[in-house]
């Protein structure tokens, strides 16, 4: 995309406040922002914000690789991890509690949400499963390796399914935003 697509503005705030707002909103207090190698932007655009933050020092490496450092950053004591994707920041509040919720009722299940037969992002991982990067796997992986794991969850957020890769992307986001 050429520019870091966290800190792309939609109306008042960034892409990745967007993201720790609705986080926030659904009750999640023990957040990690994982950054790349250079990305000091992002850690000054979200300071004050509450969140710890902790580098990926590997460039261009796998989503995995930035779950790892996550993961090892995050608190220990966690059951289950919400992976979030700051591409993805038109995901609402009330999407993520419902994820968490249906976490809740079969704990030890991923939770994937799905907008019109098409899955997206945040999932909610049982640490057990997520720790499973730390062998090599990815997510995709993870999810693949036992599908009776595995809980698909009907959203009607079309947040989850809308990413900024390309300017199209964003400009595609910027048009539902202001509509929506």
């Amino acid at each position: 995309m050429g520019r870091l697509k966290q800190l792309l503005p939609l109306a008042d705030k960034s892409a990745i406040h967007h993201c720790i707002d609705a986080i926030v909103a659904a009750g999640i207090q023990d957040i990690t922002v994982v950054i790349g190698p250079g990305h000091e932007e992002i850690r000054k655009a979200v300071n004050g914000s509450p969140v710890r933050i902790t580098v990926n020092g590997k460039a261009g490496s796998e989503m995995a690789e930035s779950v790892r450092v996550g993961l090892a950053a995050a608190a220990a004591a966690c059951s289950a991890f919400l992976i979030c994707l700051a591409d993805h920041p038109l995901v609402s509040a009330a999407t993520i509690r419902t994820l968490i919720e249906a976490y809740d009722r079969r704990p030890g299940l991923i939770v994937i949400p799905v907008y019109h037969g098409r899955r997206g992002h945040p999932c909610v991982f049982p640490a057990d499963a997520v720790m499973k990067v730390f062998s090599g796997m990815n997510l995709r992986e993870i999810v693949s390796a036992d599908p009776s794991r595995v809980e698909y969850v009907e959203v009607d957020d079309e947040g989850v399914v809308l990413d900024m890769d390309t300017e199209e992307d964003y400009r595609v986001m910027l048009e539902k935003f202001t509509h929506d």
